[in-house]
């Protein structure tokens, strides 16, 4: 094999509870994510040995060594010892900084289709060894389903086929205002307005546990996530729109991650059409909206 495709899907943070700061800095969470059936594509070709290289069509997108693309590579051939070369082409459809984990998608995917090019080395621990490395959330991408996640993140768990199938399929509107969220900033407003910001352990744990043994529960009344305080208190623009669309749609939105990406899930019979208009008459001609399904 000296060429592949690999889709690299956003995800969401249906479930998204910061317990408390570590004492190393970062924060321990629980989260339910799932990936959804939109995303970018990252082709990969065999390249000079040792060699790597990133091309994108959006002239946004860094193509440097700060690519996580990149760094992803470096330490694959790094833990495996593998001595080939590889060249990137990123079709990038996932906007950045929203909140829908684009940039460590597009690192996993790397790190899966180097795999395969090197004829798989490593197995699927390995592979999660190697993402969680890298970075606090990378783990999530490679079941290729709903999870729930752990820590700072690195620890992954998957859910019971039947909560899968609960969740499989929903239709759900995602959209993002002309703004980004920076994630560090998100991070230092909780731990700087103290223990508030956080939902006790024992609490997030129950909430999840309530949800996963009832199958009759539906995933609305799941949804929660700890950075909307910081988020709407400097965005306001954010919880204005989530609560006109509760209020004239009947939907359950939340924000995604540590924003600035929102999503709604769509019951059978919802007004797309009308509930997109909405969303452009709020944010503007600059908002990005995509309609999909949860994988």
């Amino acid at each position: 094999m000296s060429a592949l495709s690999i889709f690299s899907p956003a995800k969401l943070n249906l479930f998204l509870a910061v317990i408390g700061r570590r004492a190393d800095g970062f924060h321990d969470l629980v989260s339910v994510v799932a990936p959804v059936e939109f995303g970018d594509t990252l082709r990969i070709e065999a390249g000079a040995s040792g060699e790597f290289g990133l091309e994108c069509d959006d002239a946004a997108v860094p193509t440097g060594e700060e690519n996580l693309v990149l760094r992803a590579a470096r330490l694959f051939a790094e833990k495996t010892g593998w001595g080939g070369g590889a060249k990137f082409f990123l079709e990038k459809r996932i906007p950045m900084g929203a909140g829908l984990g684009g940039g460590s998608s597009n690192a996993v995917a790397a790190l899966r289709g180097l795999n395969s090019l090197a004829g798989e080395p490593l197995g699927g621990a390995e592979l999660a060894a190697v993402a969680a490395r890298l970075g606090s959330d990378w783990a999530l991408f490679l079941p290729g389903g709903p999870v729930v996640m752990r820590g700072r993140g690195e620890r992954v768990d998957l859910l019971a086929a039947e909560t899968v199938a609960r969740l499989g399929g929903q239709r759900v509107l995602i959209f993002k205002p002309g703004f980004s969220i920076s994630t560090p900033w998100a991070y230092g407003q909780l731990a700087a307005d103290g223990e508030k910001n956080y939902l006790p352990a024992a609490e997030a744990e129950a909430r999840l546990a309530a949800w996963l043994g009832d199958a009759k529960v539906p995933a609305e009344t799941l949804l929660f996530n700890s950075f909307e305080r910081p988020a709407f208190w400097k965005f306001p623009a954010l919880p204005v729109l989530l609560d006109a669309l509760a209020k004239e749609f009947g939907l359950a939105a939340r924000m995604s991650g540590s924003g600035s990406a929102c999503f709604a899930l769509l019951p059978a019979g919802a007004a797309v059409e009308a509930v997109k208009s909405r969303i452009r008459e709020a944010w503007g001609a600059a908002a990005w909206v995509v309609e999909t399904r949860i994988s």
